[in-house]
């Protein structure tokens, strides 16, 4: 049943991007569809695009192996969104366009600049990229009970062919049906099995988590902070460094941001997120009670003993929520769930593909011709998509075999060090320079490259990458504690660097657009 679920869900979105895609060449069309969605949609196609299948199945076995951590890590995803709802969200609609290179540019003009943001978006969603494709053939091979490495390779290499069909042939609005699609399934499906759990438990959350507790190997410690980290030499500096990647690598990563452009004004905008952000609240409260479910049912020790991740919790948690004899609604339902975590693998890598084709196309080529015709451009996007899916599938089959959370965090500390400090000084601070963003965009990514082999995530712990290896120096799980600093002090010494003539002409040239990125004033392109 879960083969047909499967089947049917990729036949019918790309029937729905087929459908949906642009039909005639028109950038606005493929980039934003021209902001024609509804606050509501577009709102869950922003939840849809953040909430990806490592943030599913990750999350869900962070707390069902470590407890307290793991709702505090999935409490940071949607503070993450937050903000990104109060602070960048209405600026980077009103400075943008297209792509996170418009909003950068907007005040730095040049092919530096966008060229940069362009490499930084590549470098920051591959790792998440690879990390999805490598999972689907791990899904599937749990769901349908096959283990043959051939037979998931093969399954990467199918599907990754049709994540680049979507983002090729739907553009923005065909992959944000499919968002939204995603979203209604996984929340649906999601809250069922919820309801479940907690009625095994006599709707009380206290024996929930006291049965958690209990089977967890780890006692009152599972209920407590610090148990995720307590190997580390350091570890309440190890957790406040990697809430505070999440927190601001989440928030910022491009896929994300992209989709602030399809808002048609500033108040659109802001209503998207308020719908985006209560489907993430809500997505919250789903991953906890089934996170906890499935380390109260199933046992911590069994799912470290089938993933050392924890994975496989969130469809362990599900199937243990119907008890031993299933009847054919509940087996309905928990085909459901386990296709809705396929669409989850299958929308968001679409969605990271969209993204890393539209900075490709419209920041590195489309600038090299002084006026390209839309018909060239977006060929250039679709033919972009296909130039960055291929190397994702070729890697993905390569890594499938080790452990993925080195790669999921390398996505989040990129964002948190390098993007998230270009943003909030391109677009706040008046003195900012090229020089300046050059400086962070490349200081902070450089930063997290060289800190991130050193991390016990790569090797020198029984569940890293490298397990044989050991060559472990850094002693935080993520480089965020050191890296987003070293950021925003490269932001800063860059612009300082730069000298008093540019500094000071580059106030002037913000306050020519302030009040377009900070009130909407005019729209970039309109």
């Amino acid at each position: 049943m879960s083969l047909v679920g499967f089947t049917a869900v990729a036949t019918v979105t790309l029937l729905l991007c087929v459908m949906t895609g642009p039909d005639r060449d028109d950038l606005d069309e493929f980039y934003t569809g021209y902001g024609s969605l509804s606050p509501m949609r577009n709102g869950l196609a922003i939840a849809g695009d953040y909430i990806s299948a490592a943030s599913v199945l990750g999350t869900g076995g962070v707390i069902a192996l470590f407890g307290h951590d793991g709702v505090v890590l999935a409490l940071s995803t949607a503070l993450s969104l937050m903000l990104l709802m109060f602070l960048l969200a209405e600026p980077l609609r009103n400075a943008g366009r297209f792509t996170m290179g418009d909003a950068l540019a907007r005040r730095m003009p040049g092919r530096a600049a966008r060229i940069t943001a362009c490499a930084v978006t590549i470098a920051a969603l591959l790792p998440l990229m690879l990390v999805q494709l490598a999972g689907t053939g791990q899904l599937l091979a749990f769901v349908l009970g096959f283990s043959g490495a051939a037979l998931q390779t093969g399954c990467i290499i199918g599907l990754g062919v049709l994540m680049i069909g979507y983002a090729a042939i739907g553009g923005m609005k065909g992959t944000a049906l499919i968002q939204i699609l995603k979203i209604v399934m996984l929340l649906g499906s999601g809250l069922v099995v919820a309801a479940l759990i907690l009625h095994r438990f006599d709707w009380n959350p206290g024996a929930l988590f006291d049965a958690a507790a209990d089977r967890s190997g780890a006692g009152p410690a599972f209920l407590n902070s610090g148990l995720q980290f307590a190997g580390g030499p350091h570890p309440d500096a190890d957790m406040i460094s990697s809430q505070l990647t999440v927190v601001l690598g989440g928030a910022c990563l491009p896929h994300v941001t992209m989709r602030m452009y399809t808002a048609s004004s500033a108040r659109q905008v802001r209503r998207s997120m308020s719908w985006a952000v209560s489907g993430v609240a809500l997505f919250v409260l789903v991953v906890t009670v089934i996170g906890f479910g499935a380390a109260a049912l199933v046992g911590r020790s069994v799912i470290a003993g089938i993933d050392p991740q924890g994975n496989t919790a969130y469809l362990l948690g599900s199937q243990a929520a119907f008890g031993a004899r299933v009847s054919t609604a509940e087996t309905f339902l928990f085909t459901t769930v386990t296709t809705a975590v396929f669409l989850t693998l299958l929308a968001s890598v679409g969605g990271m593909i969209l993204a890393c084709a539209n900075s490709l196309a419209h920041d590195v080529f489309a600038t090299r011709v002084q006026e390209m015709s839309p018909r060239r451009e977006m060929t250039l996007a679709r033919v972009s998509a296909l130039a960055v899916g291929v190397p994702a599938m070729v890697l993905a089959t390569l890594v499938q075999h080790r452990s993925l959370q080195p790669l999921v965090t390398l996505s989040f500390c990129l964002g948190a060090s390098a993007i998230a400090p270009a943003l909030v000084y391109g677009l706040f601070w008046r003195r900012y320079t090229r020089a300046g963003l050059l400086c962070t965009l490349i200081g902070g990514s450089l930063a997290v490259l060289l800190l991130m082999p050193g991390t016990n995530l790569v090797s020198g712990s029984p569940v890293s990458a490298f397990p044989e290896a050991d060559f472990n120096w850094f002693p935080f799980t993520t480089t965020g504690l050191v890296s987003i600093p070293l950021g925003f002090a490269c932001g800063w010494l860059g612009t300082m660097l730069s000298g008093r003539r540019k500094a000071q002409e580059q106030r002037r040239h913000y306050e020519a657009v302030e009040g377009w990125i900070l009130a909407g004033a005019v729209r970039r392109g309109d």
